[in-house]
């Protein structure tokens, strides 16, 4: 199996980026989680973040055909791009939206998710464990 982990703008300053709400683990931190998870479950993993749409949605539609699901935090994109809905509805693979927030108890712009309507999941509120869910709610779907 192989499964492409995307993260959305900002994604990159965790760590730095108001720990009371997204802790104090770094991006280094995460990739290095989801890349151990993955190798104990012989899954092969390609993480990519960016802070720019058009990069996500290049991605996502670079991944037609080779990758077997998507776990996908798309950070401030989740309330705004429908670009990026576009593109996961496009594709057809399964995704999972995740979010190290529990974006429920948030900002009322926050409670949108346009992307959520082409994803299998949402997994929000669960910090880094999230993705490990994630990946584990996608390799069920494929059995």
């Amino acid at each position: 199996m192989k499964i492409l982990v995307l993260n959305g703008p900002n994604i990159n300053m965790l760590g730095i980026r108001e720990p009371d709400t997204y802790g104090k683990a770094t991006y280094a931190n995460l990739l290095e989680l989801i890349r151990g998870y993955c190798e104990e479950k012989n899954i092969e993993v390609e993480c990519y973040q960016s802070n720019h749409e058009g990069d996500l949605v290049d991605k996502i539609q670079a991944a037609y055909g080779v990758i077997d699901g998507i776990v996908f935090n798309p950070a401030a994109y989740t309330h705004t791009s429908v670009a990026i809905l576009d593109a996961v509805k496009a594709v057809s693979i399964p995704t999972v939206e995740v979010h190290i927030s529990d974006v429920s108890k948030r900002e009322d712009f926050r409670q949108v998710s346009f992307v959520r309507q082409a994803c299998i999941a949402t997994i929000a509120g669960r910090g880094f464990q999230g993705y490990l869910d994630a990946i584990d709610l996608l390799m069920e779907q494929a059995k």
